[in-house]
Parts: C-alpha cells; sequence; structure tokens
C-alpha cells in the first residue's frame, strides 16, 4: 500500500465527512508519483549504463539507487555528521580515477568543500546541487517532492551523459 493510500485512510477515520476528498487527492497524487516515476525512467536511459556512477556528499540516495540504476558513492557514510579520514577521501578518490566516475555533486545540506577537494583531484567535474534531506521554499528548485525528484534528474542527466 502508497503511503499516500495509508495517510488518506487514517485522515478518514478522523475525519469521514470528508472521506471523498481524501480519496480523491490520495489517487490524484499517486497519479503524478507514477508520472514523475516514468519521467524519471526515461531520462536515465539517455545515460550510458557505464556513466551511472557519481559521488554525492553523503549516502542518502539509496532509493534512487535502486529505482533507477544509478550508484551513489559517499565519502561521508550515511552520517552528515561525520568527517570522512583522508583513508576514506584517498578510497574514494582511487575509485573515482578506476571507475571513470564523470561527476561529483554536493547537496543542499552539506558542505560542498569536501567534493570540491576531490573533484579537483580527480577532474571529475562538479554536478548541479542535489535535494536529499531538505526542500527548499516555495520559490526554491525543490519546493515538493516532486519538484526535489525533478530537479535531481536534470541534473544528474545534464552531468553525466
Amino acid at each position: 500500500m502508497h503511503s499516500a493510500e495509508t495517510s488518506a485512510g487514517c485522515t478518514q477515520r478522523a475525519d469521514p465527512a470528508g472521506r471523498d476528498a481524501y480519496q480523491a487527492n490520495a489517487a490524484a497524487y499517486l497519479a503524478k508519483l507514477d508520472t514523475l516515476d516514468a519521467e524519471v525512467k526515461a531520462a536515465i536511459t539517455v545515460i550510458p549504463a557505464d556513466r551511472r556512477r557519481i559521488i554525492s556528499s553523503h549516502d542518502a540516495f539509496g532509493y534512487f539507487q535502486e529505482a533507477y540504476g544509478i550508484e551513489f558513492i559517499a565519502p561521508q557514510g550515511v552520517s552528515t555528521e561525520a568527517e570522512p579520514s583522508a583513508r576514506d577521501v584517498a578510497r574514494i578518490i582511487t575509485q573515482i580515477r578506476q571507475l571513470k566516475i564523470p561527476a561529483v555533486f554536493p547537496e543542499n545540506i552539506s558542505d560542498p568543500r569536501l567534493m570540491q577537494r576531490i573533484a579537483q583531484e580527480t577532474g571529475a567535474r562538479i554536478g548541479g546541487k542535489l535535494y536529499s534531506d531538505a526542500l527548499t521554499s516555495e520559490k526554491g528548485d525543490a519546493a515538493s517532492y516532486l519538484d526535489l525528484m525533478r530537479h535531481n534528474m536534470k541534473q544528474l542527466v545534464t552531468a553525466l551523459k
């Protein structure tokens, strides 16, 4: 069951009179998610399979990797709180060179200096900022989940194709 369906069900129990509206809203949002999924899958097909690897600030994109086949390698692991060791950075630099990873991507919630340093050391280009754990204001590039996914998709395709 989609989480939107679950949320609609909870809301319907709290407000039975709004049931039809909640169901319609959930169905409309699920349709938007299906459209988005198809857009991302189509966009990723323009990236050659051997270029579907990137370095990002931390390991927040497992869902994207699993759903769309772009490998995310992160020097910081899961936490944005911990700084990678010199050994971690050296390992990432070696990996970029060996795998010919074309781009590194800073995230909106991380200090970009590490990604800049890795890019300088390897010759990989710096891709556009990716959004992971935080949205922007309503006027920004990632004001909603749908906007966030479309923004990230465009950044990845631009840097990797």
